[in-house]
């Protein structure tokens, strides 16, 4: 082994106080400047030995010259000058140059730290996301557009002002720039506090206050496929977190709202934590809306104005203290301006059972919810200047007869971790035939492994693993998607971003829609896109389009503010129980001219609630439904037009 040289040793030692930090580093400088300034003492004392009265006097020279160059000139004799000039050189590399160098680099560091957002908060009452992921956006519009429910919530928790943390891996000014390009938020993004860390580091908890929080929202993240840690692993680690650093300080549990991956695993988050939460499924959810959206065309336009902020109508749930002791159909009169659609009733293990299309007469105790459908909050109280309606009486009815025949094709182009949830909801339908068809140019056996995962058996759905790329013509003519019932188009998850993914789909759609255009027959097509702002780009198309950030990111912040939301559309969009539906005006005896109120009390004679009118003409907007509609307006009924129900649907023929 080669020994060590003298200069090495001294450049490690040197080397390992730098790199300790600024301290460290002023500590080095300024035993640099002792030693200059020792050795230009030594210099000028031994030549000129009477100019100075000891050594330390020359010393203390020397180091005025070092730090202070206004000295320069003051000096006598060839040598101390020389001398001086020098010193003075060094003062300016060593001193000022290396000291401002210093403290720059360190007030850099400081700055950077701050912006990173590694300072814990010292908040109360406020609202948490752990996570930033593309439907986080939206998720921050959503909570700063719901302002009377916010207002609400705020005063439930006595806090004045909506205050909200987000989590970011790497917080940076680039997020604060995306909330302010995403509409609804734009110079309110000033006002996300953002966080650097992972939900699944307990510091990064405690640095956004979960234990704190009015409420905690966990979206799901997005991993590439065949990861070992899934979104859904990563949700499990923080609520357990949460909940490790509630016990360890003794204090509450906040209320939580998860989304996850697989439903299967709502017994392991029930398990991982004892607190307050509600779990959104995040992929069931959208292929529950998608499988709707199959079976009733054209109901993406329902769910774009009830899951989309925005103006137009939602869903509220009202105290049943606020109509205790009134019938469904006296509160109904005494709401002119909202549909009364239903009942929550408090069930076992603090669970609530939903009770849509309830009979008119049903009274409303204290400890009920009323679900209301109306524009605003404050349609769904009793007004002085409201005029009270004529009571419509309606009964509940036992499930039409199935009217579906025949087997229904489904084509589905592109692959996404959804496919799995879509299929295993289509195979719950059990009183309905489908074929479906999933292409995609991602390899036959780890399609085939993603559905043994998921334990789906497409023998149920007649249902056939495609090997294509529908961004190839040739393949895609192959396919023949004018002989199938619906075409679906997925935006892939497994593309660097959305805005990548949606182009590929958008694509898709051009390319099959110039192969449709000389089909004799034209297949109902459903497009799914990831980013909000491509939804405007296909101008005039003519598929019904779904943005599944937007709708998951307002499920997520309206169940965050009313919990019982979530029951409410779990029922709404499963299959069984009450659905919303479109009807040909002649399956009612409407007369040839009704207002919206008439319909309704026909309509209910039949037990079903009237939520509106589907126009086959567009309106001026590009929209065609018409929902909750004022009750002396005449409906007009055109060629076409069809009318939005609430019904109870088709029984499964399996369990879920």
């Amino acid at each position: 082994m080669l020994p060590f040289r003298i200069i090495d040793r001294m450049k490690f030692l040197v080397e390992r106080q730098l790199v300790k930090g600024a301290g460290f580093q002023l500590l080095v400088v300024g035993a640099l400047i002792a030693l200059i300034s020792l050795i230009g003492g030594l210099l000028v004392v031994l030549p000129q030995a009477g100019e100075f009265e000891d050594a330390g006097s020359a010393v203390w020279w020397a180091f005025l010259r070092l730090t202070d160059p206004g000295y320069l000139g003051d000096d006598v004799g060839t040598w101390q000058r020389i001398v001086s000039t020098l010193l003075t050189i060094s003062g300016y590399v060593v001193f000022m140059g290396t000291l401002v160098a210093i403290l720059t680099r360190w007030l850099i560091a400081k700055m950077e730290d701050l912006e990173r957002g590694l300072t814990p908060v010292t908040l109360k009452n406020h609202f948490v996301v752990l996570g930033w992921t593309p439907q986080t956006p939206p998720l921050v519009a959503e909570l700063f557009g719901s302002t009377g429910r916010m207002a609400r919530f705020l005063e439930k928790h006595d806090a004045r002002n909506l205050r909200l943390v987000v989590l970011a891996e790497e917080a940076s000014a680039a997020q604060i720039h995306e909330l302010i390009n995403e509409p609804g938020v734009g110079r309110r993004a000033r006002e996300v506090i953002l966080r650097s860390g992972t939900a699944i580091q307990p510091d990064a908890l405690h640095r956004v206050a979960c234990l704190d929080a009015a409420a905690v929202i966990v979206p799901s993240q997005v991993h590439e496929g065949g990861s070992m840690v899934t979104s859904d692993v990563e949700t499990v680690k923080a609520l357990l977190s949460i909940a490790a650093q509630a016990r360890q300080y003794m204090t509450r549990l906040p209320f939580v709202v998860a989304e996850i991956q697989d439903m299967r695993k709502l017994s392991v988050i029930e398990r991982a934590y004892p607190g307050a939460v509600e779990v959104v499924a995040g992929d069931a959810t959208i292929s529950r809306l998608m499988v709707q959206n199959v079976l009733h065309p054209n109901l993406s336009e329902v769910y774009n104005e009830l899951l989309t902020a925005g103006e137009g109508n939602e869903l509220f749930v009202r105290g049943g203290e606020t109509a205790e002791g009134l019938t469904l159909a006296e509160l109904a009169a005494q709401r002119p301006n909202a549909i009364v659609l239903g009942l929550l009733h408090p069930g076992p293990n603090r669970h609530w059972q939903v009770n849509l299309l309830a009979g008119s007469d049903t009274v409303i105790r204290n400890e009920d919810r009323v679900i209301l459908l109306a524009r605003h909050y404050e349609h769904t109280a009793a007004g002085a200047k409201a005029q009270a309606l004529p009571a419509i009486h309606r009964v509940p009815h036992l499930a039409r007869a199935d009217a579906a025949s025949g087997t229904h094709r489904v084509l589905v182009l592109g692959w996404n971790r959804r496919v799995p949830s879509l299929a295993a909801e289509f195979a719950s339908y059990g009183n309905r035939s489908f074929e479906l068809d999933l292409v995609s140019a991602i390899p036959l056996d780890d399609r085939q492994r993603e559905m043994q995962r998921y334990g789906v058996d497409l023998s149920r759905v007649n249902g056939r693993l495609l090997e294509a790329d529908y961004m190839v013509e040739d393949d895609l003519r192959r396919l023949d998607p004018a002989g199938y019932d619906t075409v679906m188009l997925l935006s892939s998850d497994r593309i660097g971003s959305g805005e990548e993914a949606d182009a590929r789909a958008m694509v898709g759609y051009l390319q099959l829609e110039d192969i449709l255009s000389a089909a004799p027959r034209r297949p109902q097509v459903i497009m799914e896109l990831s980013d909000p702002d491509n939804r405007h780009l296909l101008y005039g198309h003519q598929s019904e389009m779904m943005i599944s950030p937007m709708i998951l990111s307002h499920v997520l912040a309206q169940v965050a503010l009313r919990r019982e939301l979530r029951v409410v559309l779990d029922e709404l969009f499963t299959v069984g129980g009450a659905e919303i539906q479109f009807r040909h005006p002649q399956d009612y005896p409407l007369p040839a001219s009704a207002d919206f109120h008439v319909l309704e009390k026909i309509v209910a004679e039949q037990g079903d609630i009237a939520l509106g009118v589907f126009r086959a003409q567009a309106d001026p907007r590009g929209r065609h439904l018409q929902m909750n509609l004022p009750r002396d307006q005449y409906l007009d009924l055109k060629e076409g037009d069809q009318l939005l129900v609430l019904c109870l649907g088709q029984a499964s023929g399996t369990s879920r």
